[in-house]
Protein backbone atom coordinates (compact mmCIF):
# COMPACT_ATOMS: atom_id res chain seq x y z
CA UNK A 1 0.00 0.00 0.00
CA UNK A 2 2.83 2.40 0.89
CA UNK A 3 4.63 1.55 -2.34
CA UNK A 4 1.47 2.16 -4.39
CA UNK A 5 0.88 5.50 -2.67
CA UNK A 6 4.46 6.55 -3.38
CA UNK A 7 4.09 5.69 -7.06
CA UNK A 8 0.87 7.68 -7.29
CA UNK A 9 2.46 10.75 -5.68
CA UNK A 10 5.54 10.43 -7.87
CA UNK A 11 3.40 10.22 -11.00
CA UNK A 12 1.41 13.28 -9.93
CA UNK A 13 4.53 15.36 -9.29
CA UNK A 14 6.09 14.18 -12.53
CA UNK A 15 2.95 15.19 -14.36
CA UNK A 16 3.20 18.72 -12.93
CA UNK A 17 6.88 19.16 -13.76
CA UNK A 18 7.31 17.15 -16.95
CA UNK A 19 6.29 19.95 -19.30
CA UNK A 20 5.89 23.71 -19.34
CA UNK A 21 3.37 25.67 -21.37
CA UNK A 22 4.15 29.27 -22.26
CA UNK A 23 1.17 31.53 -21.59
CA UNK A 24 0.92 35.00 -23.07
CA UNK A 25 -0.99 37.24 -20.69
CA UNK A 26 -3.10 39.98 -22.20
CA UNK A 27 -2.82 42.63 -19.47
CA UNK A 28 -4.33 46.05 -19.93
CA UNK A 29 -1.72 48.83 -19.92
CA UNK A 30 -3.66 50.97 -17.47
CA UNK A 31 -3.05 54.63 -16.69
CA UNK A 32 0.47 56.07 -16.59
CA UNK A 33 1.14 58.40 -13.63
CA UNK A 34 4.05 60.70 -12.69
CA UNK A 35 6.29 59.03 -10.10
CA UNK A 36 8.45 61.09 -7.71
CA UNK A 37 11.58 59.74 -6.02
CA UNK A 38 12.78 62.53 -3.74
CA UNK A 39 14.97 61.98 -0.69
CA UNK A 40 16.82 64.88 0.96
CA UNK A 41 19.56 64.22 3.52
CA UNK A 42 21.96 66.02 5.85
CA UNK A 43 24.91 65.03 3.64
CA UNK A 44 26.87 67.59 1.66
CA UNK A 45 26.99 67.16 -2.10
CA UNK A 46 24.50 67.08 -4.93
CA UNK A 47 20.95 66.30 -3.80
CA UNK A 48 18.97 64.48 -6.49
CA UNK A 49 15.27 64.08 -7.29
CA UNK A 50 14.06 61.67 -9.98
CA UNK A 51 10.75 62.30 -11.73
CA UNK A 52 9.44 59.78 -14.26
CA UNK A 53 6.23 58.33 -15.69
CA UNK A 54 5.06 54.90 -14.60
CA UNK A 55 5.14 52.08 -17.17
CA UNK A 56 2.97 48.95 -17.52
CA UNK A 57 3.97 45.94 -15.41
CA UNK A 58 5.04 43.90 -18.45
CA UNK A 59 6.89 46.79 -20.16
CA UNK A 60 10.67 46.42 -20.03
CA UNK A 61 11.41 49.86 -21.49
CA UNK A 62 12.96 52.57 -19.30
CA UNK A 63 10.50 54.87 -17.54
CA UNK A 64 10.00 58.12 -19.51
CA UNK A 65 11.66 61.14 -17.87
CA UNK A 66 9.59 64.19 -16.87
CA UNK A 67 11.64 67.26 -17.76
CA UNK A 68 9.13 70.12 -17.61
CA UNK A 69 8.35 70.30 -13.88
CA UNK A 70 9.36 73.08 -11.49
CA UNK A 71 10.57 71.65 -8.18
CA UNK A 72 11.47 73.67 -5.07
CA UNK A 73 12.38 72.51 -1.58
CA UNK A 74 11.33 74.73 1.34
CA UNK A 75 12.89 74.56 4.80
CA UNK A 76 9.86 75.39 6.94
CA UNK A 77 12.01 75.92 10.04
CA UNK A 78 14.62 78.35 8.65
CA UNK A 79 12.51 79.83 5.86
CA UNK A 80 15.12 79.04 3.17
CA UNK A 81 14.20 77.67 -0.26
CA UNK A 82 16.18 75.55 -2.70
CA UNK A 83 15.25 75.40 -6.41
CA UNK A 84 16.10 72.13 -8.16
CA UNK A 85 17.30 72.41 -11.77
CA UNK A 86 16.75 69.74 -14.43
CA UNK A 87 19.93 68.32 -15.93
CA UNK A 88 21.03 64.88 -17.15
CA UNK A 89 17.55 63.35 -16.72
CA UNK A 90 17.17 64.40 -13.09
CA UNK A 91 16.52 67.40 -10.87
CA UNK A 92 19.45 68.46 -8.70
CA UNK A 93 20.63 71.04 -6.17
CA UNK A 94 24.35 71.38 -5.40
CA UNK A 95 24.72 71.38 -1.62
CA UNK A 96 28.49 70.87 -1.69
CA UNK A 97 29.22 74.08 0.19
CA UNK A 98 26.46 73.71 2.77
CA UNK A 99 24.12 70.82 3.55
CA UNK A 100 20.45 71.71 3.10
CA UNK A 101 19.22 68.99 5.46
CA UNK A 102 19.21 69.89 9.17
CA UNK A 103 18.17 67.63 12.06
CA UNK A 104 14.96 68.87 13.66
CA UNK A 105 13.84 70.91 10.65
CA UNK A 106 10.60 70.41 8.72
CA UNK A 107 10.51 70.46 4.92
CA UNK A 108 8.00 70.96 2.11
CA UNK A 109 8.54 69.83 -1.47
CA UNK A 110 6.69 72.03 -3.95
CA UNK A 111 6.11 70.63 -7.47
CA UNK A 112 4.50 72.50 -10.35
CA UNK A 113 3.43 70.24 -13.24
CA UNK A 114 1.00 70.81 -16.11
CA UNK A 115 -0.54 73.86 -14.46
CA UNK A 116 -1.17 72.11 -11.13
CA UNK A 117 0.61 72.28 -7.78
CA UNK A 118 1.63 69.28 -5.68
CA UNK A 119 3.16 69.34 -2.20
CA UNK A 120 4.62 66.85 0.27
CA UNK A 121 6.01 67.21 3.82
CA UNK A 122 8.55 65.46 6.01
CA UNK A 123 10.99 66.27 8.83
CA UNK A 124 14.51 65.16 9.70
CA UNK A 125 14.90 63.05 12.84
CA UNK A 126 18.08 62.25 14.75
CA UNK A 127 20.22 59.28 13.72
CA UNK A 128 22.35 56.83 15.71
CA UNK A 129 26.09 57.03 15.00
CA UNK A 130 27.80 53.92 13.62
CA UNK A 131 30.50 52.96 16.11
CA UNK A 132 32.56 50.46 14.12
CA UNK A 133 32.64 47.66 11.55
CA UNK A 134 34.20 44.25 12.04
CA UNK A 135 34.47 41.31 9.66
CA UNK A 136 35.27 37.62 9.56
CA UNK A 137 36.65 35.56 6.69
CA UNK A 138 34.79 32.28 6.20
CA UNK A 139 35.61 29.38 3.93
CA UNK A 140 32.72 28.01 1.95
CA UNK A 141 32.32 25.04 4.29
CA UNK A 142 32.12 27.43 7.27
CA UNK A 143 29.60 29.85 5.80
CA UNK A 144 25.86 29.20 5.99
CA UNK A 145 25.56 30.46 2.44
CA UNK A 146 28.31 28.17 1.20
CA UNK A 147 30.14 31.19 -0.24
CA UNK A 148 33.74 31.97 0.68
CA UNK A 149 34.58 35.54 1.58
CA UNK A 150 34.40 38.28 4.20
CA UNK A 151 31.22 38.74 6.27
CA UNK A 152 30.82 42.16 7.87
CA UNK A 153 29.06 43.32 11.04
CA UNK A 154 28.49 46.90 12.16
CA UNK A 155 28.04 48.16 15.72
CA UNK A 156 25.68 50.96 16.75
CA UNK A 157 23.58 51.85 19.77
CA UNK A 158 20.07 53.24 19.64
CA UNK A 159 19.71 56.76 21.02
CA UNK A 160 17.60 56.69 24.23
CA UNK A 161 14.56 58.75 25.06
CA UNK A 162 12.38 58.46 21.96
CA UNK A 163 11.24 56.02 19.29
CA UNK A 164 13.74 56.03 16.41
CA UNK A 165 13.16 54.57 12.95
CA UNK A 166 16.24 53.65 10.94
CA UNK A 167 17.06 52.57 7.39
CA UNK A 168 20.40 50.76 7.03
CA UNK A 169 21.84 50.55 3.52
CA UNK A 170 25.08 48.83 2.53
CA UNK A 171 27.17 49.19 -0.63
CA UNK A 172 30.13 47.41 -2.21
CA UNK A 173 33.05 49.77 -2.91
CA UNK A 174 32.07 53.23 -4.18
CA UNK A 175 29.19 52.15 -6.37
CA UNK A 176 25.79 53.80 -5.92
CA UNK A 177 24.11 50.41 -6.28
CA UNK A 178 23.06 49.22 -2.84
CA UNK A 179 23.64 45.69 -1.56
CA UNK A 180 21.15 45.29 1.27
CA UNK A 181 18.36 47.26 2.95
CA UNK A 182 17.46 46.71 6.59
CA UNK A 183 15.00 48.58 8.79
CA UNK A 184 14.97 49.02 12.56
CA UNK A 185 12.83 50.49 15.31
CA UNK A 186 15.00 51.47 18.29
CA UNK A 187 17.65 49.10 16.97
CA UNK A 188 15.20 46.18 16.86
CA UNK A 189 12.15 45.04 14.95
CA UNK A 190 9.27 46.27 17.10
CA UNK A 191 8.26 49.44 18.89
CA UNK A 192 8.32 49.65 22.68
CA UNK A 193 10.60 46.64 23.24
CA UNK A 194 13.99 48.28 23.78
CA UNK A 195 15.41 51.79 24.08
CA UNK A 196 19.04 52.85 24.13
CA UNK A 197 20.41 49.34 23.51
CA UNK A 198 22.73 47.95 20.84
CA UNK A 199 21.22 47.20 17.45
CA UNK A 200 20.14 43.57 17.20
CA UNK A 201 22.57 41.09 15.63
CA UNK A 202 20.45 40.22 12.53
CA UNK A 203 20.36 43.91 11.60
CA UNK A 204 24.07 44.40 12.29
CA UNK A 205 24.97 41.34 10.19
CA UNK A 206 22.52 42.23 7.43
CA UNK A 207 24.97 44.45 5.56
CA UNK A 208 26.59 41.54 3.68
CA UNK A 209 25.14 40.02 0.52
CA UNK A 210 25.32 36.36 1.53
CA UNK A 211 25.08 35.20 -2.08
CA UNK A 212 28.25 37.19 -2.86
CA UNK A 213 30.27 38.06 0.26
CA UNK A 214 33.04 40.65 0.19
CA UNK A 215 36.48 39.74 -1.18
CA UNK A 216 40.04 40.88 -0.54
CA UNK A 217 40.55 44.65 -1.02
CA UNK A 218 36.83 45.32 -1.46
CA UNK A 219 35.11 47.87 0.73
CA UNK A 220 31.79 47.90 2.57
CA UNK A 221 30.04 51.24 2.96
CA UNK A 222 27.15 51.68 5.41
CA UNK A 223 24.71 54.57 5.45
CA UNK A 224 22.22 54.68 8.32
CA UNK A 225 19.33 57.05 7.65
CA UNK A 226 16.81 58.34 10.16
CA UNK A 227 13.12 58.10 9.22
CA UNK A 228 9.81 59.52 10.31
CA UNK A 229 7.12 56.93 10.99
CA UNK A 230 5.29 57.59 7.67
CA UNK A 231 8.54 57.19 5.71
CA UNK A 232 9.33 54.00 7.62
CA UNK A 233 5.89 52.58 6.77
CA UNK A 234 6.29 53.52 3.10
CA UNK A 235 9.76 51.98 2.72
CA UNK A 236 8.99 48.75 4.54
CA UNK A 237 5.86 48.29 2.42
CA UNK A 238 7.85 48.84 -0.78
CA UNK A 239 10.65 46.56 0.45
CA UNK A 240 8.19 43.76 1.25
CA UNK A 241 6.73 43.90 -2.25
CA UNK A 242 10.04 44.19 -4.09
CA UNK A 243 11.39 41.11 -2.29
CA UNK A 244 8.15 39.13 -2.39
CA UNK A 245 8.43 35.73 -4.00
CA UNK A 246 7.86 32.04 -3.60
CA UNK A 247 4.75 30.02 -2.91
CA UNK A 248 3.54 32.27 -0.07
CA UNK A 249 4.44 35.62 -1.67
CA UNK A 250 2.48 38.63 -0.51
CA UNK A 251 -0.13 39.91 -2.95
CA UNK A 252 0.94 43.17 -4.60
CA UNK A 253 -0.86 46.26 -3.36
CA UNK A 254 -0.93 49.96 -4.08
CA UNK A 255 1.66 51.88 -2.07
CA UNK A 256 0.49 55.22 -0.69
CA UNK A 257 2.05 58.49 -1.78
CA UNK A 258 2.54 61.55 0.43
CA UNK A 259 2.47 63.92 -2.56
CA UNK A 260 -0.87 65.76 -2.56
CA UNK A 261 -2.51 67.89 -5.24
CA UNK A 262 -3.16 71.30 -3.63
CA UNK A 263 -4.68 72.92 -6.72
CA UNK A 264 -8.36 73.82 -6.27
CA UNK A 265 -10.35 71.30 -8.34
CA UNK A 266 -7.04 69.75 -9.45
CA UNK A 267 -7.36 66.27 -10.94
CA UNK A 268 -3.71 65.30 -11.44
CA UNK A 269 -2.02 62.68 -9.31
CA UNK A 270 1.61 61.94 -8.44
CA UNK A 271 2.85 58.62 -7.07
CA UNK A 272 6.04 58.07 -5.09
CA UNK A 273 7.41 59.63 -1.93
CA UNK A 274 9.20 62.66 -0.53
CA UNK A 275 11.38 61.85 2.47
CA UNK A 276 14.14 63.45 4.53
CA UNK A 277 16.86 61.83 6.62
CA UNK A 278 19.87 62.48 8.80
CA UNK A 279 22.73 60.18 7.82
CA UNK A 280 25.56 58.47 9.70
CA UNK A 281 28.17 56.73 7.58
CA UNK A 282 31.02 54.26 7.97
CA UNK A 283 33.21 52.12 5.73
CA UNK A 284 35.77 49.33 5.97
CA UNK A 285 38.21 47.78 3.50
CA UNK A 286 38.82 44.04 3.77
CA UNK A 287 42.50 43.22 4.22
Amino acid sequence: MKKSLFLILFAAVAGLTACEDKIDLNIAKGISYPVLDAWITTEKGVQTIKFTMSVPYTDNNPAPIIDDAKITLFDLTSGESYPFAFKDNKYTYDASAKAIGVIGHGYKLHVELKGEIFEAFDSIKRVSPIDSITYEFKKKEEAISGKEGYYATFYAKDLPGATDYSWVRSYRNDTIRRLEDNFAIDGGFDEGITDGDNFLLPIREGITDYSKPFQQNEKVIIRMLSLTRPSYDFLTQVNAQVNAGGLFAKVLENVKSNVQNTTPSGKGRILGWFGTSAVSRAEKTFK
